[in-house]
């Protein structure tokens, strides 16, 4: 399995012979220019996990693709005239030939109800959790977790801890735009120092970088 982070929560995931795409949102627009893409994952319908301009775009680009996402999230794309397939709770489906399953999961608190919004995290091939914007526990073996690390519902001691609780073998770092250059290096290092103490490797991933798993 191969990903290269785009940035933010963009990720290219390259498994199987077959590419998908998480949640392109408005932090990111190299994905717009991106082709032969056949699932587009969306976890939830913040600005930064979906940019309208940027979906239809790629929608576009590639014709064939599949966008898989939740109902919250198909209005959106049903306002815009995109098709897409509805999988959330705990549905499972074999999609191009790659097992997805859903994983519904409350949005982390933003501050009180604000920014509550249905969220839906995506086990992909059995290998890779991304949970959105959410601390899910899949309840099950996890090989690679994509780990939000920043933003304003997320702070590093409840991220670290879930990582230890889902104890995946591998995790690198999402949802990480806001921070600076420092940020990104003081927050990596804490990730990578406290994780390591627990069995976990965790691999700095930067913007426009791939790595194999």
């Amino acid at each position: 399995m191969r990903v290269t982070k785009l940035g933010h929560c963009c990720l290219l995931i390259e498994t199987n012979g077959k590419r998908i795409l998480t949640d392109p949102g408005k932090f990111t627009n190299s994905q717009n220019q991106l082709q032969n893409i056949d699932l587009i994952l969306i976890t939830h319908e913040h600005a930064d996990h979906i940019h309208s301009e940027s979906i239809i775009e790629i929608v576009k680009n590639n014709h064939g693709a599949q966008i898989i996402t939740n109902s919250s999230v198909g209005r959106i794309l049903t306002k815009l005239g995109l098709t897409h397939q509805v999988l959330e709770g705990n549905d499972i489906d074999e999609l191009e030939g790659i097992l997805i399953e859903a994983f519904d999961g409350k949005h982390a608190e933003i501050f009180e109800n604000y920014g509550q919004v249905q969220n839906t995290g995506y086990f992909i091939s059995k290998r890779l959790f991304y949970p959105g914007d959410a601390y899910t526990k899949p309840g099950r073996e996890v090989e690679i977790l994509a780990l939000p690390v920043a933003g304003p519902w997320c702070k590093s001691a409840d991220a670290i801890s879930y990582a230890v609780e889902v104890n995946p073998k591998k995790t690198f770092p999402v949802h990480d735009w806001l921070l600076n250059a420092d940020g990104i290096a003081l927050t990596y290092g804490l990730f990578e120092t406290q994780l390591k103490t627990k069995g976990i490797e965790f691999i700095c991933l930067a913007n426009d970088e791939t790595k194999e798993f």
